[in-house]
């Protein structure tokens, strides 16, 4: 999984190609930290979308820019705009593999 911060994320995300991931998350954010080995571990079952997560205490305004006003926030982009995403309590390891699922 790729790591993103406020120096890379235009680039790998918004200039990105095919199919991206983005977990955004925070260190303070114990739901996020639950649910992150499991969207890890689906990173191998989707090889045509690029994995990469987003403290967003190190670029809290990207997290901004991205509508990100709480966590956690799973966001699915393609070719830069952001296509699917579950925020807050939608974001369940069900939900994040229904919407991986939608990228084949």
């Amino acid at each position: 999984m790729l790591e993103l911060t406020k120096d890379n994320f235009e680039q790998e995300v918004k200039n990105g190609e095919g199919y991206i991931l983005v977990d955004f998350w925070s260190q303070a954010c114990e739901p996020c930290k639950a649910l992150m080995p499991h969207v890890h571990a689906m990173e191998e079952d989707f090889p045509n979308v690029k994995f990469c997560s987003f403290d967003i205490a190190t670029g809290r305004r990207v997290a901004i820019g991205e509508k990100v006003l709480g966590l956690p926030v799973i966001a699915i982009y393609k070719d830069g705009e952001q296509v699917y995403r579950l925020d807050k309590e939608e974001a369940t390891k069900e939900s994040v593999r229904e919407m991986l699922e939608k990228t084949k």
